[in-house]
């Protein structure tokens, strides 16, 4: 059983904070483009890797990495670029991308907790514990 990355491994909540701030009204219909075509990216690079087609892997690894590094998503920035250098690389060079199989392995497992943490810390519907202040009680 895989163990669990810890929250601030995978989520920069500073960064998320400021493209909150950054996109205002905008962000949860933003957010929602995310998953969209975060959905498509991986989906497309999985198939460029059973494929071993490195140019198919660039465009949707590039995506993924600027979407993801928009809200904070630092691990899975990383990731897909990693992704991103390697198809390249193999591009150049007319190589296979078995190279970026342990990274393309873990993607998708790695979007879905990236989602799963932004729309819970994004959720109207999430219980948030009082921050003391003015006029409350510190708990």
């Amino acid at each position: 059983m895989a163990t669990a990355i810890p929250d601030e491994t995978v989520i920069d909540w500073a960064a998320l904070s400021a493209a909150r701030v950054e996109l205002g009204a905008n962000f949860v219909r933003i957010l929602g483009y995310f998953r969209e075509d975060g959905e498509k990216s991986v989906a497309a690079i999985e198939a460029a890797m059973r494929a071993d087609n490195a140019a198919a892997m660039v465009i949707p690894a590039h995506t993924l990495k600027g979407e993801s590094a928009q809200f904070g998503a630092e691990l899975l920035s990383a990731r897909a670029e990693a992704i991103e250098a390697i198809a390249r690389d193999c591009v150049e060079t007319h190589d296979t991308p078995q190279e970026a199989l342990e990274h393309v392995a873990g993607l998708r497992a790695l979007f879905e907790e990236t989602l799963s943490l932004l729309e819970r810390e994004t959720s109207p519907l999430v219980e948030r514990r009082p921050v003391a202040g003015f006029g409350r009680r510190a708990l």
